[in-house]
């Protein structure tokens, strides 16, 4: 109390209200102790506005992302502080970061863009497993329709690993973000041994092995690769952009469909405003407005869509430092 009653006087307040050195609280006169009830609710308000805050990592783009971010905090006064990732690590960097914060949490809520590192934070107890799936992406081809006209032909897995097209195809590094997910599934859908013998055909094939999605389709929208494995948003950028490219599926596996989460962190530290931006980001406005920008292919849930890969997450999982050290044996430099 003493101290409030200092800072009060400096900032103005008449020493008739509280007159003298204050030795004890008695000293306070009837008309100081009235101005102090009147005013210390004013200055507690102050402070409790001051730290309405929510941390959030995402892997979703910034671009999309941040305008829903600044909504929320119109709407709600929450400010979010969001930590973003890199293009080249993705979804691995974050993961990574939440899984070292494990012991003290730094982060309340984690908005990824790939379901597959979800299931793992989750597995390691790091998140909670009621989180929600919104939307999803997909996996294309991305070709260059000046070279190759979408109805010219029609394209299999087994196309990128022909000796036509050596040195002519672009895909991330598959140990990072959807293209990880992808070659899992892959190697879930196909089995080890036909997964390892794709895999490094495509390697021997020369495959321009690259850093992020964004710069596969740009590299086939300069012509400088033939075709190349990205994300249907990308995709859709590229395009708006003016790259001549087109999004296609494989037509001998079934397409791959990258849902976004939300996720509570445990032990997170602003748990109030975690659940309010947690509920805000699950409304369907938010899936509709994502789609409109083509960060999200479609609001629906994956699991709706009949022609889609199954994926079993927790046998994936269980397989992952197995597969991982397979390609990093194969893909790395």
């Amino acid at each position: 109390m003493r101290v409030h009653i200092q800072s009060l006087q400096g900032k103005g307040i008449s020493s008739r209200l509280f007159p003298g050195r204050w030795p004890g609280l008695l000293s306070v006169t009837p008309l100081g102790w009235i101005a102090l009830l009147f005013l210390l609710p004013i200055f507690v308000g102050c402070s409790r506005t001051a730290t309405r805050e929510v941390v959030v990592y995402t892997s979703q783009d910034r671009e999309y992302a941040e305008p829903i971010f600044q909504e929320f905090t119109r709407r709600s006064g929450i400010k979010v502080r969001a930590l973003y990732d890199s293009e080249a690590a993705k979804t691995v960097g974050l993961a990574n970061r939440l899984l070292a914060e494990k012991s003290r949490p730094q982060c309340d809520v984690f908005w990824n863009n790939e379901e597959l590192r979800t299931w793992q934070l989750a597995a390691k107890e790091v998140l909670e497993t009621n989180w929600a799936s919104i939307g999803y992406r997909s996996r294309r081809i991305v070709l260059n329709t000046n070279w190759h006209p979408v109805t010219a032909m029609t394209y299999t897995t087994g196309t990128f690993i022909q000796s036509w097209c050596a040195g002519k195809v672009a895909l991330a590094y598959p140990l990072f973000g959807t293209s990880a997910t992808h070659f899992l599934t892959l190697r879930q859908y196909w089995g080890a041994e036909k997964w390892e013998n794709w895999c490094r055909s495509l390697r021997s094939n020369r495959a321009l092995l690259v850093d992020g999605n964004s710069a596969v389709a740009n590299l086939v929208g300069r012509g400088e690769a033939w075709f190349g494995l990205t994300d249907s948003d990308d995709v859709a950028a590229g395009k708006r952009e003016g790259l001549p490219i087109a999004g296609l599926w494989f037509t001998d596996v079934p397409q791959v469909l990258i849902p976004n989460t939300i996720a509570l962190v445990i032990n997170r530290p602003h748990k109030v405003e975690a659940q309010q931006l947690c509920d805000f980001l699950r409304q369907p406005e938010v899936a509709k407005r994502l789609v409109e920008a083509n960060a999200l292919q479609s609001a629906d849930t994956a699991e709706a869509v009949q022609d889609r890969l199954p994926v079993n997450y927790p046998e994936l999982l269980r397989d992952l430092e197995a597969a991982t050290k397979k390609m990093e044996e194969i893909f790395l430099r």
